[in-house]
């Protein structure tokens, strides 16, 4: 969240035009831009936009008694491009972020789309007897160089010979996997504003849902090469979307800038301002270079930040209601009666419904400025239908009633974007930004992980227990929202109340002497 200013916003952003600020216009700054509303993505009108007005909105460093306490780390990667005196115009700034759409968001979604190809196969081998043929049963350059090993990994799943080699490959696959999220966050976090992430983040995951519905698609083909050399279809489906995998990663080597000055100047734009405008709304994102490794006790500093737990914990849970549905959606559909090349058809509607509704959701939540509220909303969503199922008899009512109960569920509108660009806001440094990002997946993969334990092999078919349990988790997600929204209206409160009991040189002299860093200083103020 942006950094709270020491004096009024208004009179910063007037500094070399008024007489009140006579002793700073030695300084030659260009005049501020005036304090408005920002667009969230270029495709919003606004009412009397002007591109050619000033674009650059006031920050900590326009005021020189704060400038030098928010330098940057002298070591970091753009450091021969800061220049707090740098202006643009908004239709500069709009030209630039769509540039950055199409050549850096773009390419991260692809390579989602491509992780997501290998790690949710699974669902589609499940209706080639993929369990069967096992012998199992329900119970049981760093971003490219990450997406070419998994490839070769999930490629080799065509030689899998049972148990005991699948949990083997599937360790190695979630392995080499594990970091690309938290990576590819921090990495857009470095080419966009706080309010501009969360609703790229929002496309982010609707390229995984795209994912989902190209791998359908591929699996009702590649399914029916069961045969072929006395193979099964399913290990097909893992050889070849593995491939293409493989490539996506070589592809990103090529493609893929290291960060913002790393650029070709055309991109950047004028004065190298690309990377300021960006430090501007936030000063921690210079705190740490790109090359600087994490050490133990940068790590343990960053779990031991209370602050950012309770959206861990969010991370934990939120999906949970949704999740067994999810994971057994395309044996629901076999019990129910449609082969094989009909299941993994009937998994793409909800597929596009869900992407329309994140997306939807992920928007309301930037433009009304609110996280916990709206994020929350998918729990209530799940509620009227987790009662269907635990109050009426599956197995008496018609299929295809379930089939829309079960659809329905899984279009849940889910703010997976909202809290992964929260979780950034409240980190408040690239160093806790750096682990809050991996910590907050890991939550969400254990979220995974309890999921798959809930439906059991002694509940079925009709998963009575496990549907009770679903509705609890869901009760306890919205009491679970409304504590955390809470909890940072209470801390920001807080902190309130310090700031303003200070005198405006006491908070000079706070800026000058707390050993305080990112989201333990008083002047940051938590996003809810």
């Amino acid at each position: 969240m942006a950094t709270v200013l020491t004096r009024n916003k208004t009179k910063i952003s007037k500094y070399g035009t008024t007489e009140e600020t006579t002793s700073l216009l030695a300084i030659d700054v260009a005049p501020l831009g005036a304090p408005i509303d920002e667009k969230r993505f270029w495709f919003q009108r606004r009412r009397n936009y002007d591109p050619d007005a000033i674009a650059t909105q006031a920050s900590v460093f326009d005021d020189p008694d704060t400038a030098d306490r928010y330098e940057p780390h002298p070591e970091w990667e753009n450091i021969h491009r800061f220049d707090p005196s740098a202006r643009w115009s908004w239709g500069e700034e709009h030209s630039l972020v769509r540039k950055i759409d199409w050549r850096i968001m773009v390419w991260a979604c692809i390579m989602f789309m491509a992780l997501e190809l290998d790690r949710a196969n699974i669902q589609q081998a499940l209706t080639d007897n993929f369990l069967g043929d096992l012998g199992m049963t329900t119970n049981d350059r760093w971003i490219p160089a990450q997406m070419v090993l998994w490839s070769l990994i999930a490629s080799t799943q065509f030689w899998l010979s049972g148990r005991h080699s699948f949990l083997i490959f599937r360790a190695l696959l979630g392995m080499l996997q594990g970091g690309f999220i938290p990576d590819v966050i921090l990495y857009l976090s470095y080419f966009y504003k706080h309010h501009e992430l969360s609703l790229r983040l929002g496309f982010f995951w609707t390229a995984m849902s795209l994912a989902d519905i190209f791998s359908a698609l591929f699996a009702s083909g590649i399914l029916h090469m069961r045969g072929v050399n006395g193979q099964a279809g399913w290990r097909w489906l893992f050889l070849i979307e593995g491939l293409i995998t493989f490539v996506a990663g070589v592809f990103g080597f090529l493609l893929m800038p290291a960060g913002p000055c790393q650029t070709a100047s055309w991109f950047r734009g004028k004065q190298g301002w690309f990377s300021k405008r960006v430090l501007r709304e936030d000063p921690g994102k210079s705190g740490m270079h790109n090359r600087e490794a994490i050490t133990p006790q940068l790590l343990w500093n960053s779990l031991k930040d209370f602050d950012l737990w309770p959206i861990y914990l969010i991370g934990l849970t939120f999906e949970i209601p949704m999740g067994p549905p999810k994971l057994y959606l395309t044996l629901t559909l076999r019990s129910l009666g449609f082969d094989t090349f009909q299941s993994n058809l009937l998994s793409i509607p909800y597929t596009i419904g869900h992407m329309i509704m994140m997306l939807g959701l992920t928007y309301i939540g930037e433009i009304f400025k609110e996280l916990s509220f709206v994020s929350m909303i998918g729990q209530v969503w799940a509620l009227p239908l987790l009662i269907f199922l635990n109050i009426v008899n599956t197995d008496e009512i018609n299929r295809w009633l379930f089939y829309f109960v079960i659809i329905l569920l899984l279009m849940y509108p889910n703010p997976h974007p909202i809290q992964v660009g929260w979780n950034s806001r409240n980190s408040g440094s690239v160093r806790s930004r750096t682990v809050s990002a991996a910590c907050y997946n890991m939550f969400v993969q254990g979220s995974g992980i309890i999921s798959s334990n809930i439906y059991r092999e002694d509940d079925a078919p009709l998963y009575k227990r496990g549907n009770r349990w679903l509705l609890a988790i869901a009760c306890g997600n919205i009491a679970l929202y409304l504590s955390v929204k809470a909890y940072y209206v209470w801390r920001n409160k807080q902190r309130d109340r310090r700031w303003s009991a200070m005198t405006e040189d006491e908070r000079l002299d706070y800026l000058s002497t707390t050993t305080d860093e990112g989201n333990k200083r008083l002047d940051f103020r938590f996003a809810h």
